[in-house]
């Protein structure tokens, strides 16, 4: 039979390895900061350019709404007409890409529905929807 002879050294981690990536990153850290700091004191001129448009993301999805009553609601915000299309029209020089969604109540006059349509068409919103729901049957009602 053999038997294992044990050997008399013990297991170590070697840090070396470690230590020398830490120096590097503090070495890369303090010599970042230095180059910040000078740039930050050179007098550059800064040139311009022509207009600028926001980048943020476009805005969701607007929805206008006509109540049975007849009021309209922009968001929730009830407004006029007037200031239905005046809105739309800013948004919409600002996002070309503006979507708004038509909600009308079941019970309303479809003119009134019409004209809003025609109002937010006339400013230049080309994504438009009608919103409606779906009865559970899935067809029309009769």
């Amino acid at each position: 039979m053999s038997t294992r002879h044990r050997s008399s050294e013990e297991i170590s981690i070697n840090l070396t390895p470690m230590i020398d990536v830490v120096f590097l990153l503090v070495i890369f850290f303090m010599v970042g900061t230095k180059f910040s700091e000078s740039e930050s004191r050179i007098d550059v001129t800064v040139p311009s350019v022509g207009q600028m448009q926001s980048l943020a993301r476009e805005p969701d999805e607007r929805v206008v709404e006509v109540t049975r009553e007849g009021e309209i609601t922009l968001d929730g915000q009830l407004v006029t007409m007037e200031q239905l299309a005046a809105t739309l029209q800013q948004q919409h020089a600002a996002y070309p890409g503006l979507k708004v969604a038509v909600r009308g109540d079941g019970a309303s006059s479809f003119q009134q529905v019409a004209e809003v349509l025609h109002v937010v068409r006339s400013t230049g919103v080309e994504k438009l929807g009608l919103a409606a729901r779906v009865e559970p049957g899935g067809g029309m009602r009769r």
